[in-house]
């Protein structure tokens, strides 16, 4: 099953395109669009279905690396460079609704990036609160793909306004329970682990202090993993992180300890389905060892 698709996601990881048909104008080149077309989405079908013999994985995350290069690359306006990235994270989402997978986790913004120019984060936050009400909007692709939203992180950090799009986004999508999308933004993973331990500390907590008690004081393991933000999704199953870096910044320290890290050399723009299946096929090759990791915590 695996080697059958070896070739051609090589193929597409290396930036491979569909040939061009040398083609007659008029009705006899739309006549070869529309087949073109079918034979792709044949082919798209019989991946999916290729694929869902063996295991899927339940929830990948992302590190969506690469815009800002991207950018650069392709002369886009600085003010514009996560735009390619918005488009890229929309197909992301479809491929993942095909092959399976139901939970979908994005590193949006760290809380380092709070540190950067007045001016870039105030853009940023109006860009985020465009892109929610942009996607809001698009009431049919919600609705296909059966998508719920969950913000995760210090979502107190964000501006007032944005804050207000965020809370608007999970309530309209809250019925939804085919695919759930957590957007890590004001998010690192040690102030989610500071968090869950502020959080687990029982009522008495203070006065335990006080009476410098602490022999007695004890935070379970289970109890501090249910006030972790991600709490709302399982632990993943693999951590995709663009442009070939293999760096975690501090994204999901706790959660990734036993999935599969996988770092394409494509910018976040650039990712696409071969990327994607390429990571199912070194999950699915790792599955039964990754299985005996999990279990033996």
């Amino acid at each position: 099953m695996l080697n059958s698709l070896k070739s051609f996601v090589a193929a597409l990881v290396h930036g491979a395109k569909v040939p061009r048909l040398l083609m007659a104008e008029g009705n006899e080149q739309g006549d070869a669009k529309q087949l073109l077309r079918k034979s792709y989405n044949f082919f798209l079908n019989c991946t999916y279905k290729v694929l869902s013999v063996g295991p899927i994985p339940e929830h990948i995350a992302f590190i969506m690396d690469g815009n800002r290069r991207y950018a650069k690359m392709n002369n886009i306006d600085p003010a514009d460079s996560h735009r390619p990235g918005f488009i890229a994270l929309m197909s992301v989402i479809k491929h993942c609704y095909e092959l399976g997978v139901r939970y979908i986790t994005i590193y949006a913004f760290s809380l380092h990036n709070f540190r950067r120019k007045p001016e870039e984060i105030e853009r940023l936050m109006n860009w985020m609160r465009e892109k929610i009400d942009t996607f809001l909007e698009d009431d049919g692709f919600i609705k296909r793909y059966g998508v719920r939203i969950y913000f995760v992180g210090k979502l107190e950090e964000l501006s007032e306004d944005l804050q207000v799009a965020t809370n608007k986004a999970m309530e309209v999508t809250a019925n939804n329970t085919t695919t759930y999308l957590l957007v890590c933004v004001a998010y690192t993973s040690t102030d989610e682990i500071a968090h869950a331990v502020e959080e687990s500390i029982p009522c008495n907590g203070t006065i335990r202090k006080q009476e410098n008690n602490l022999a007695t004081f004890r935070i379970e393991l289970a109890e501090l993993e249910k006030q972790m933000y991600m709490a709302v999704g399982p632990m993943p199953d693999i951590l995709v992180r663009s442009s070939g870096e293999t760096r975690l910044s501090n994204f999901l320290l706790w959660q990734t300890d036993r999935c599969l890290l996988y770092s394409p050399s494509a910018l976040w723009p650039e990712l696409g389905l071969g990327n994607l299946v390429w990571a199912v096929i070194s999950y699915q090759r790792q599955y039964l060892y990754l299985q005996k990791i999990r279990k033996s915590f």
